[in-house]
């Protein structure tokens, strides 16, 4: 498990802003969501009354802004700011905010913005600190626990909707993640999309023929859009 979570508070009066924020919340090991805030106002009561490790607060908001919040709430967690508007970038960092994201926000970026605020973690990929021999893993929410799964493990990745399979040496983990956020974290030296729907362990697999990559679970399919992009890297 990560050393400590971190609480997060979500402000921002769209409530699929919000959806956003949560889905990339709950996707890294280290972030829970603590509470939502569909104004600032709210989110000022929430401050009070229960602590608050990281903030991401929208800008533009009905009666009081995200920059006005900021000003008037003098013990500040830190804040990560989500905006559609440029503009605001320079007095933002005046108030010493951690980052400044741009709607629509990419996983990638998020990732970037929260290793920025909370310096000394990790991506959820990533490899354990220099004094430990341990190999990669990344923790998976799945059936109510955090589930730790080696890289090496790891035969393919399959999309079910909302959910993905993991399928690894130890059996199959279903957890509550994106095919993109999770490619997003994957080191790309071990690993390839090589459809929609599949992410393959290049070492693991076993052959290759017209339109399937075989491994030792079974075959899976090789999507058109990315053949090329396997085959050279494959051969």
């Amino acid at each position: 498990m990560p050393d400590r979570m971190y609480q997060c508070l979500i402000v921002d009066d769209e409530p699929h802003a919000r959806e956003i924020l949560r889905r990339y919340i709950e996707q890294l090991p280290q972030l829970s969501v603590a509470a939502e805030a569909p104004n600032a106002i709210h989110a000022m009561v929430i401050l009070q009354q229960q602590p608050i490790d990281l903030l991401f607060l929208d800008i533009h908001m009905p009666k009081l802004s995200g920059i006005d919040l900021i000003k008037s709430y003098r013990i500040q967690p830190r804040i990560i700011l989500t905006t559609a508007y440029e503009q605001y970038a320079l007095q933002a960092f005046d108030l010493d905010v951690s980052d400044y994201l741009l709607k629509p926000i990419a996983f990638e970026r998020f990732v970037k913005a929260v290793m920025k605020a909370l310096p000394g973690e990790q991506s959820p990929a990533a490899l354990p600190e220099n004094n430990t021999t341990e190999a990669p893993f990344l923790y998976l929410r799945s059936d109510r626990k955090m589930v730790k799964v080696y890289l090496d493990s790891i035969y393919y990745i399959e999309s079910m909707k909302d959910y993905v399979r993991v399928r690894t040496i130890d059996g199959d983990v279903i957890s509550k993640h994106s095919m993109a956020a999770l490619e997003a974290i994957l080191p790309p030296q071990q690993f390839i999309r090589v459809h929609r729907s599949f992410i393959a362990a290049i070492n693991k697999v076993l052959a290759i023929s017209a339109g399937k990559l075989q491994l030792a679970p079974g075959e899976i399919p090789i999507g058109n859009l990315y053949r090329l992009g396997v085959m050279k890297l494959l051969q």
